[in-house]
C-alpha cells in the first residue's frame, strides 16, 4: 500500500509516517517509480508505535522496544534488557513528575499570595 492508504488506515499524517521511517521505526520498499510501498503488517506497526509514544517513550527508545512488541496494544516480550530500559524510562518519568509537582507547588504559592480581584 502507498503512504496515503497507510495514513488513512492509521489516522497518522504522511509527514509523521515519513518521520517514523527516518527514525528507523518503519521499513519501506520503493516501487520502480520511487513511491513508498508498505506491507499490510505496517498498519499494526504504526499502531504499536503510537501506543508506545502515548506511553511517553521517545522514538529512540521505541526503536529498541519494537522488536519485542506484539499486537496493536502492544504486548511486550520482556527480556532483561527491555525490562531495564523500561524501568529506566519509568524512573525518569517519575523524576520529571516530581520536578513538575514541586514547580506547581511553588507557582501555586505565588498565585495564592495575590490579593483577590487582581
Amino acid at each position: 500500500m502507498r503512504i496515503g492508504e497507510l495514513a488513512r488506515r492509521t489516522g497518522v499524517s504522511h509527514r509523521l509516517l515519513r518521520y517514523y521511517e527516518e527514525q528507523g521505526l518503519l521499513q519501506v520498499q520503493r516501487s520502480a517509480n520511487g513511491y513508498r510501498e508498505y506491507g499490510e503488517d505496517t498498519v499494526g506497526q504504526v499502531r504499536r508505535i503510537r501506543a508506545l509514544l502515548a506511553a511517553g517513550l521517545s522514538t529512540q527508545v521505541i526503536r529498541d522496544v519494537l522488536p519485542c512488541a506484539r499486537g496493536e496494544a502492544p504486548e511486550l516480550d520482556m527480556c532483561p534488557e527491555l525490562a531495564a530500559t523500561l524501568h529506566r524510562e519509568l524512573s525518569g518519568m517519575d523524576a520529571r513528575i516530581a520536578a513538575l509537582t514541586e514547580a506547581r507547588t511553588a507557582l501555586a504559592s505565588f498565585v495564592s499570595a495575590v490579593p483577590a480581584g487582581r
